[in-house]
């Protein structure tokens, strides 16, 4: 496993029940702005135990192929907010809102 796919790991396991993160967020707090699309190349294999369905788009999209539904399920139970697009509320519930 890379050095930088450890590090986002690291971040995911931190974020709160509730809460959500983009993957452009997680890569701008480990120093690289524009490794958005490395960070989804990590979440692809992230390791069992991670909240892996707290990290979505920057404008709240769920993405997860098959495990969309799956991923939207687990964020209401968590008490995430959706717009009426289907869109995580990104203003309520943003970690670094």
């Amino acid at each position: 496993m890379s050095p930088f796919f450890k590090q986002v790991y690291g971040i995911v396991e931190q974020i709160p029940c509730g809460r959500v993160v983009s993957y452009g967020q997680i890569a701008c707090m480990l120093g690289r702005p524009r490794a958005a699309r490395e960070v989804g190349w990590a979440m692809r294999c992230c390791p069992d135990g991670l909240p892996w369905q707290r990290v979505v788009m920057k404008d709240g999209t769920i993405t997860g192929g098959i495990y969309e539904d799956m991923r939207r399920e687990i964020l209401k139970t968590e008490g995430v907010t959706f717009l009426p697009d289907g869109r995580v509320d990104m203003k309520l519930c943003s970690w670094f809102g």
